[in-house]
């Protein structure tokens, strides 16, 4: 009988502390905003910073006087072969 109520306990045993650890500990909301005192967004922090404004002309292409509109396009330079002209010696 002892055996009995040994491994009935066990099993509850088990099954408790099994189930433990289903649910989390805490749950944080997945989209945080960080705000003054005031209630304005804190701009210290990433998620509330706005991206730089694109430059654009009058007709929405991008204006390429500025850098971040700027293409970068890799130039292979290869060395510049320059050939000098034979000379002779000068006689006196």
């Amino acid at each position: 009988m002892k055996k009995i109520v040994l491994i009935v306990n066990l099993l509850l045993l088990l099954a408790v502390f099994g189930n433990a650890q289903t649910t989390p500990a805490t749950t944080t909301p997945a989209t945080t905003t960080h705000l003054k005192k005031d209630g304005t967004p804190d701009k210290r922090f990433k998620e509330n910073k706005t991206p730089p404004p694109q430059h654009l002309k009058k007709d929405g292409t991008p204006d390429k006087r500025f850098k971040e509109n700027k293409t970068t396009t890799s130039k292979t330079s290869t060395p510049a072969t320059t050939t000098t002209p034979a000379t002779t010696p000068k006689k006196n």
